[in-house]
């Protein structure tokens, strides 16, 4: 990768590509000249501006989180994506593709969801704009979910819960793909940097607003760039928007931190880089967990934002480059790092983002003495049942 260009696909490298049915073709050639065409007309930009800045409440806060900064011994600084409304990163995301498709002409959305802020945003954007929304979830997530399952129902969409296979986000991706295969006239509102092109690179064009905002906060509060720059990485739609600002920045290390779930010596994880190997799911070519038939592996996270077998491969690129590192977070790592933050700086962070957190709490030693920025990318509210069933001991 250039370090001076930002990617619009379909090929990060030997990763991504279009591997999707002959019936969605036309809808995703669609979808790419609405983006290339539309998306690019100062009249969108001017529109989807105003929405992120005055209903989104864009741009979101940079924190020095300094009492959690003396105990770790580093220069901690949060960016606040847990600010922005509906509480998570996924609302920018959600705002740009939902007005591009209304611009497109299109009525209903579908999207599928795991931690429920995808659905969420999804179901807040069509309020908005008068579309249709249907979500599909998860059995397990909607139960692990349930507050964010109910906030998509009170916002108007229609919630499908998908009861078969693991009962998270791969197969409510799987049956959001299959409606969109038999419901071409609908626009399916991707909520991650994956899939088929053009979403690997129309998502992370949407999340970039993340990281050209921290790197002007930043070097404005803190007089200069970050030592390191962390996210945690599911799909990778939060990791990217912040990564994209730094990646030409080759002082300042990127670190990528999957759910290392029960450890990675277990099986029980979504760590893609440690446990995996490059294959093609949901239509496009990345790092994923795969036995040696090629099938998809069961995966495991406290978090259901982490918990899928696939990462975006825009992140596979920068790990082939080696500009970017990936490494893991335990749950028990995460948790504690959920705690920390709640007691000594009054925010309470989503799981998923509680894994960047944990691992920099567990390399506190290595980075000693450096600044640090995290991005928070989502509030933990909707996580506050499955923390507390951990701590009595029972299964989220």
């Amino acid at each position: 990768m250039s370090s001076s260009t930002v990617h619009s696909g379909p090929w990060f490298g030997d990763f991504g590509g279009s591997f999707a049915p002959e019936t969605l073709m036309a809808s995703l050639l669609e979808l790419e000249e609405a983006w290339k065409g539309i998306g690019q007309t100062p009249e969108f930009k001017e529109e989807l501006s105003d929405l992120l800045c005055n209903y989104a409440g864009r741009a979101t806060p940079l924190t020095h989180a300094r009492r959690m900064s003396e105990e770790l011994g580093c220069e901690l600084w949060l960016k606040r994506e847990d600010l922005l409304h509906t509480g998570a990163h996924k609302l920018n995301n959600a705002l740009g593709q939902a007005l591009l498709a209304k611009k497109m002409g299109k009525t209903r959305i579908l999207a599928e969801t795991g931690a429920g802020q995808h659905g969420v945003a999804t179901a807040t954007v069509c309020a908005l704009l008068g579309l249709e929304c249907v979500i599909y979830m998860g059995e397990v997530d909607a139960a692990r979910q349930k507050p964010n399952a109910l906030r998509m129902e009170l916002l108007g969409a229609r919630l499908e819960v998908v009861k078969h296979g693991q009962k998270t986000l791969k197969d409510a991706i799987n049956e959001a793909m299959r409606a969109w295969v038999s419901d071409p006239e609908a626009h399916y509102l991707l909520g991650s940097a994956l899939g088929p092109h053009p979403f690997p690179a129309l998502v992370a064009g949407f999340q970039q607003v993340i990281g050209e905002e921290a790197l002007e906060q930043i070097q404005r509060q803190a007089g200069g760039l970050p030592d390191t720059v962390v996210a945690c990485v599911g799909g990778g739609s939060n990791a990217i928007g912040i990564f994209r600002a730094f990646v030409q920045e080759d002082a300042v290390e990127l670190i990528g931190v999957e759910a290392g779930g029960e450890g990675i010596e277990t099986g029980n994880h979504a760590a893609r880089f440690s446990g995996g190997e490059p294959g093609i799911l949901h239509g496009c070519r990345t790092w994923l967990l795969q036995d040696e038939g090629g099938q998809i592996l069961p995966t495991h996270s406290v978090s259901a934002g982490l918990d899928y077998p696939a990462v975006g491969p825009e992140h596979a690129e920068l790990q082939a480059l080696n500009r970017a590192r990936y490494a893991w977070c335990t749950d028990r790592e995460a948790l504690e790092a959920f705690d920390t933050l709640s007691r000594l700086e009054g925010i309470i962070p989503a799981l998923e983002s509680s894994h960047a957190l944990g691992w920099v709490r567990s390399h506190r030693d290595s980075l000693s003495g450096k600044r640090v920025l995290v991005n928070l990318s989502g509030r933990g509210d909707k996580d506050l049942a499955s923390v507390f069933a951990q701590r009595d001991g029972g299964e989220t």
